[in-house]
């Protein structure tokens, strides 16, 4: 079987809404809503289309296609510079050291510190293949091809690329780290706040996440 990867289009949201739908949640830059989707295909539209070389609030968006019949079977991104409309927030775990001379005891500590290291940074993320197409190759073909868009059109692109990975889920579709940090700061579950993201972004991270480093002692063993 051969396959074609080529800029994502409208007209392939349907395809997109198929492929959202397989993922299992937690592919925040693949979310199975349709409008989210919609969006996201008209934006890569536009960063495709723009002139200029330099970097820009820009999405690519990518769809591989069977060479034969045209049907999409997997897709990937790439997201120019991250952090320009919100904060792109992650956790840094670092530590601390106390020390007691009274009790001869040195205690060192972990701890997750709020960060916005990355805003800049280019992004590469959203990728995601049927399963009927795994273990033939075509997984390593989307995920270079990123890489090979980005040293065709450098200039477009920051000196930093990062890539997230997806986060454990439980059997419920929900992540314990959400449960043990910050969920409990949103009144909302993970899921909940995963939808509410793909529809109107992350400014509600921004605005409600804890500020205060968390001790990772403290946490859930979960």
């Amino acid at each position: 079987m051969s396959f074609v990867l080529r800029a994502a289009r409208p007209g392939d949201l349907d395809a997109l809404c198929r492929l959202a739908g397989c993922t299992g949640g937690g592919f925040t830059n693949l979310p199975p809503d349709r409008a989210a989707l919609a969006a996201r295909l008209a934006w890569a539209e536009a960063s495709f289309a723009r002139d200029g070389s330099g970097l820009g609030d820009d999405l690519f968006l990518f769809v591989l296609a069977d060479g034969a019949t045209g049907d999409v079977r997997g897709t990937c991104q790439i997201i120019a510079q991250v952090g320009t409309t919100w904060p792109f927030h992650s956790y840094r775990l670092t530590a601390v050291s106390q020390h007691s001379k009274e009790l001869g005891r040195t205690i060192r500590t972990e701890m997750l510190v709020l960060s916005t290291d990355y805003d800049g940074a280019s992004e590469v993320g959203g990728l995601f293949l049927m399963p009927g197409e795994r273990a033939t190759g075509a997984g390593t073909l989307l995920a270079r091809s990123r890489y090979l868009f980005m040293k065709m059109h450098r200039e477009r692109f920051a000196a930093r690329t990062i890539a997230e990975l997806r986060g454990t889920l439980d059997a419920a579709g929900e992540s314990p780290f959400w449960d043990g940090t910050i969920g409990r700061f949103f009144a909302m579950s993970f899921g909940e706040a995963e939808a509410y993201q793909a529809v109107h972004g992350n400014q509600f991270i921004a605005d409600l996440i804890p500020k205060h480093p968390i001790y990772t002692a403290l946490l859930p063993e979960t």
